[in-house]
């Protein structure tokens, strides 16, 4: 028997009479949104002006980003976690959030005098931003290992890894509600290393808790 048949069977016989991977993984989803939510909300909490921040194309902007790499890497990994499953479409649709920072950084850029490139690429919160993104999603990043380890992955390194960009993606979502440095400079640098540092925890944590 061939090592991706032996797999398939293996996985099959398991959830036999389990719950289907489909569903816990939309369980985890639901459990990793309220374990975020629940640090969010007693670490931080949104930020005093969110009234008047939700007026400005800015701050929404930062959502847009975040959830189109929450949706996209929840899509790809629940690929990645079924054996035999296609992840072509799922892996084209992770380029979404980059390239919409990429195009939010242009018109800043544009629309912003160069003198101010430095003063709003640095903002005023980067040391909270890459302390709490992780904080905020390292409770997320279990749940979805442990939904890896209920599943069958081929590739468990990056499906490790696309497990700490869907943690990013979420806790950075709740943490935008709090952070009052809105430029498309900032979200593209310090957002981006602290979904990294997730990224590269679930990579390390999917080689050593996710493995046939």
């Amino acid at each position: 028997m061939r090592t991706d048949d032996l797999i398939k069977a293996l996985d099959a016989d398991a959830r036999s009479t389990a719950m289907p991977l489909g569903s816990a993984w939309w369980a985890g989803a639901g459990a990793a949104t309220i374990i975020a939510a629940v640090v969010f909300w007693l670490a931080i909490g949104p930020r005093t002006d969110i009234a008047t921040a939700v007026h400005t194309m800015r701050f929404l902007a930062k959502f847009v980003f975040t959830m189109a790499l929450a949706i996209c890497a929840f899509a790809l990994i629940r690929a990645l976690s079924t054996p035999g499953a296609s992840t072509s479409r799922a892996a084209a649709w992770m380029i979404a959030a980059p390239l919409l920072v990429l195009i939010a950084v242009m018109l800043e850029l544009l629309s912003v005098p160069a003198a101010d490139w430095g003063t709003r690429l640095i903002g005023s919160n980067l040391v909270v931003c890459l302390t709490f993104i992780p904080l905020i999603g390292i409770g997320p990043l279990a749940v979805f290992l442990a939904v890896l380890r209920y599943g069958a992955p081929t590739r468990p390194v990056l499906a490790g890894t696309v497990a700490g960009l869907l943690a990013g993606g979420l806790a950075a979502t709740f943490y935008a509600a709090h952070c009052f440095d809105d430029s498309p400079l900032f979200v593209a640098t310090w957002y981006t290393i602290a979904i990294a540092i997730l990224a590269a925890l679930g990579a390390l944590g999917a080689r050593i808790f996710v493995r046939w």
